[in-house]
């Protein structure tokens, strides 16, 4: 079988505590238990909301293969008796992972921010590179600080191309996901009143935009 990680790569790339006996390779990353797959490592993210450590439980019911939990909340899980990878921070583990997947890719990454249109571009190039070699892309709109991230851990080592959402709602944002995927070609959309909420005109806007630069590869690509 061939496995998305293997658990030693993945205890590695988070520098992470295993608990229990682990399976030998996880085939998928969620975060949501709802959606997971048996085999796949749920990640029980904290968010604004929720915390995924509530929902430990239903992870493991839906055929979780190992919990990637925070240390703090050990005390709360104790009864739980699935195979576990302790962090001290379960969206920085994840950060860390898809570091370790963007290390390991020999794929060709496309990157791609705007105001308007990144869906639609990055299904489009989903599309067209998938007649020439093995394309991995965001699910949905996954653009964010946990959603960048998790689109990279959960990057096939095989693939031939990469295709990125990145998306912000204010200055500095863009930064350090870039700096995460290294895009071999970064893709602005375009420039529009999106974001005046958090901006005073369309120029902030477009330094804000422009930050996809700074995570450029040498020798990459620019569109505009």
């Amino acid at each position: 079988m061939s496995f998305l990680w293997t658990s030693e790569d993945l205890v590695a790339g988070m520098g992470g505590r295993p608990l229990g006996p682990m399976p030998e390779g996880i085939s998928g990353i969620s975060i949501d238990s709802r959606s997971l797959e048996p085999g796949d490592a749920f990640f029980a993210i904290k968010g604004e909301a929720m915390d995924g450590h509530d929902f430990a439980t239903a992870a493991i019911k839906a055929g979780a293969g190992v919990l990637v939990v925070a240390e703090g909340k050990l005390p709360s899980l104790g009864r739980l008796t699935a195979p576990m990878i302790v962090v001290q921070d379960v969206l920085a583990a994840l950060e860390k992972l898809g570091l370790a997947a963007r290390a390991r890719s020999n794929a060709k990454i496309i990157a791609v921010t705007g105001s308007a249109g990144k869906t639609t571009t990055k299904e489009a190039l989903r599309h067209v590179l998938s007649a020439v070699g093995k394309v991995h892309a965001s699910a949905q709109s996954f653009n964010n600080h946990w959603g960048v991230p998790l689109t990279l851990a959960r990057m096939p080592v095989d693939c031939d191309y990469a295709v990125f959402e990145i998306g912000m709602n204010h200055p500095d944002e863009i930064r350090p996901l870039a700096k995460m995927v290294r895009p071999h070609v970064a893709i602005v959309t375009l420039i529009a009143a999106a974001h005046l909420g958090f901006f005073r005109n369309l120029d902030e806007i477009a330094r804000a935009k422009a930050e996809i630069f700074e995570g450029l590869e040498p020798d990459g690509a620019v569109l505009l």
